[in-house]
């Protein structure tokens, strides 16, 4: 394998590591904005889904104008149940949950994606189950221990560790502007069944899967990643829009000023929900749906790193520990990953070196006019050769 080719295979692994990198940005924005200035979440989400569509609808239609072909009502309804799945489902459910749970435990159940990922595309045939076969049994280990690495990181806290001297604590000196501006703040967690938060972060668990399958489908069939991807946020941005207006009409929480409101709105609008979810749907296409959700656990520990440089949050040994075991098992599965699409090339190698190929050729034929005018011309050059002959009693 050339350096090129493994340069090409390495793309979606930093793609999606960029993903789950700019993905843990929208945890701490979302902390910031709602604990901070204390912004409802729906409002928070419908703002998302409309500056997204804002960015990506223009940029789709000057990039992809010339080899688009034709929407269909098929495209449009896949790209609906995916706008409704990923977006406003899977993140109206999720901050459901997390008001009647706690935002350690939404986290912890959020790994569990890949795990679903995996049980949704085996049934869905976008992959092979093969626990006989090495590759098979790679991938099902390094499922489960991604899922292990990720719970142990939230549940286990353990001795705390110093890696960096940091004073930076953005929630604090947030707080302190906001109240000094007159905004009351977030209150406190809201009290509930932890039950019916479980299930309700679970839903969202499993609407996001959905959605990494429905996206495959999507991109086999209208493969326009930028229009496809904006015609999702364009969906997601009516659904959640409508979903919040039933519950929140106040002005004040629709009201965005020069604030961490609006750098919120557009770094999950514009960055996130804009340019990566194109970058998630061109991995999602090159690779398969559980490549993408493997990365998933990787939030975690970008998080738990950031939370320490900016939030001034601690790093515990169940965190080193939790991460360890995150990319032995990301690292297993793309191993798993990697040995199947190798058995796949080599099988397609060996079927196209033993095909016969039967070449028939067959003489051109020329029609009885055609044959005719062929021998009219042939009879006159004849007869003009023999005028033209000089004769050998004239010349003596």
């Amino acid at each position: 394998m050339g350096a090129g080719n493994i340069a090409e295979g390495l793309k979606p692994v930093a793609a999606m590591v960029l993903v789950q990198v700019v993905f843990a940005g929208v945890n701490i924005f979302y902390k910031l904005a709602v604990v901070c200035d204390g912004m409802d979440m729906r409002v928070l989400v419908a703002y998302r889904y409309l500056f997204a569509s804002a960015v990506l609808a223009p940029l789709a239609y000057f990039v992809e104008r010339k080899s688009r072909t034709k929407l269909t009502w098929r495209v449009v309804m896949l790209s609906f149940v995916c706008g409704l799945s990923g977006g406003s489902l899977a993140q109206n459910l999720y901050i459901s949950g997390l008001k009647v749970t706690s935002a350690t435990f939404a986290t912890a159940m959020t790994n569990l994606i890949p795990a679903i990922t995996f049980l949704l595309a085996v049934l869905f045939r976008y992959e092979s189950l093969a626990v006989r076969t090495a590759a098979g049994q790679a991938k099902v280990a390094g499922t489960l221990l991604g899922v292990g690495g990720a719970m142990l990181l939230t549940f286990y806290k353990g001795a705390e560790l110093t890696l960096w001297p940091t004073h930076l604590d953005l929630v604090a000196s947030l707080t302190r502007h906001a109240a000094a501006a007159g905004h009351p703040g977030a209150a406190g967690g809201e009290a509930g069944d932890r039950v019916t938060g479980s299930m309700l972060v679970l839903g969202s668990c499993f609407f996001y899967a959905l959605w990494l399958i429905m996206q495959a489908k999507l991109s086999r069939e209208y493969p326009f990643h930028y229009t496809t991807t904006a015609l999702m946020c364009v969906m997601s941005g009516a659904q959640s829009a409508a979903f919040a207006l039933c519950f929140d009409r106040d002005a004040a929480q629709w009201r965005l000023g020069l604030d961490i409101r609006l750098m919120s709105a557009l770094y999950s609008g514009v960055l996130a929900s804009g340019v990566m979810l194109v970058v998630l749907s061109w991995c999602v296409k090159r690779r398969g749906p559980l490549f993408a959700s493997v990365f998933n656990p990787l939030m975690l520990v970008v998080v738990a790193v950031l939370g320490s440089l900016l939030l001034a949050e601690k790093l515990h040994l169940g965190s080193v520990l939790g991460a360890v075991l995150i990319v032995i098992g990301l690292y297993a599965v793309l191993w798993g990953k990697g040995r199947e699409t190798a058995a796949e090339a080599a099988k397609v190698g060996a079927d196209v070196e033993h095909m016969n190929v039967v070449v028939v050729v067959e003489r051109p034929t020329t029609s009885s006019c055609a044959q005719e005018q062929l021998a009219a011309t042939a009879a006159t050059a004849h007869s003009d050769g023999s005028d033209r002959r000089p004769s050998t009693s004239t010349q003596r």
